[in-house]
């Protein structure tokens, strides 16, 4: 028995790298269909999708080596230079939505307010909802004719426009739909790290005679910012993917579809549609090198303004 327990407590002691292989080989085999999942559909495609782009299409199937042709033929492509403006555009106004998910935190984090959990939840139901049904939702909503929007701007005398038909107005609503999707979803980030805060501070800041406003620039922003980081890199990542919106709300034949269509819409309307599947492929690799620029360059400048304790 005493021998036993020595074995036991000199195999805890051991080094990660002399362990015994059997330790290893559960290892692997708990690891094993989570990188089995993560291989077939993750890499794979993107290993593919790598080499579909530097490929051209036959009208039967096939693919022909094509080289830089569909980089190049792309970067000189105007309906791939406007859905590019259209996708950032769109993403700048979904990220205008990020000082909203703050204050709705900050009122969601106050533990007297009567109803709290009913508040939370809906705020939260945007996020829980499929994206046709919000996408239909808001396209009842927008319709110039009998939409609600509509109806309550004429009981003040204003007409409104066609929302998802005007090519000046599209993006916009879109914009606004992106924004009311993503604000439950960043009010809860936002609400886990503002019960992370400590008290003291909010309480050393009371005794100095610091009010309600002043704390929240001087403590709930700054200890806020990593928060904030992640929630804009994550938000600037699924806004520049938008597709849904844009599928459900606007028509194919639509003169506001120039002004709205994204990146990942002319990669379907592409692949899926014109059956162009190595031009559709480079389009899916500019969007990761984009998504990954623009990933390191809030990654750099967040020594600037992210303030961890």
């Amino acid at each position: 028995m005493l021998l036993t327990r020595e074995r036991a407590a000199a195999k805890a002691a051991a080094p990660p790298g002399r362990r015994p292989w059997r330790d290893w080989l559960w290892g692997y085999a708990l690891i094993l269909p989570m990188a089995l999942g993560l291989a077939v559909f993750y890499l794979w495609p993107i290993i593919q999708t790598f080499y579909l782009s530097f490929t051209e299409s036959g009208p039967f199937g096939g693919e022909e080596w094509v080289g830089l042709a569909n980089f190049t033929e792309l970067f000189g492509d105007e309906e791939m230079l406007g859905a590019l403006r259209n996708s950032l555009f769109y993403a700048l106004i979904v990220l205008a939505g990020v000082p909203m998910s703050i204050v709705v935190a900050v009122l969601l984090n106050t533990p007297k307010l009567r109803g709290l959990g009913l508040y939370r939840t809906l705020y939260f139901l945007p996020v829980v909802t499929m994206p046709a049904a919000i996408g239909l939702t808001w396209r009842y909503l927008y319709n110039g004719e009998f939409g609600p929007i509509n109806w309550l701007l004429s009981l003040v005398g204003i007409k409104g426009p066609f929302w998802v038909s005007d090519p000046e107005f599209a993006i916009y609503a879109l914009g606004i739909v992106g924004i009311w999707s993503s604000l439950g979803y960043n009010a809860v980030l936002f609400l886990a790290g503002l019960q992370g805060i400590p008290r003291h501070y909010y309480e050393a800041a009371e005794i100095d005679g610091a009010g309600r406003v002043r704390q929240f620039f001087r403590i709930t922003l700054p200890l806020l910012t990593p928060t904030t980081f992640f929630v804009v890199v994550i938000t600037m990542i699924n806004a520049l993917q938008v597709f849904d919106l844009i599928y459900l709300m606007i028509d194919e034949t639509s003169p506001a579809l120039p002004g709205a269509r994204s990146i990942v819409f002319l990669f379907y309307e592409t692949g899926f549609v014109q059956h162009s599947r190595g031009y559709a492929a480079a389009i899916a690799v500019v969007l990761l090198g984009l998504i990954l620029a623009l990933t390191a360059v809030q990654f750099r400048l967040q020594r600037r303004w992210v303030h961890y304790e």
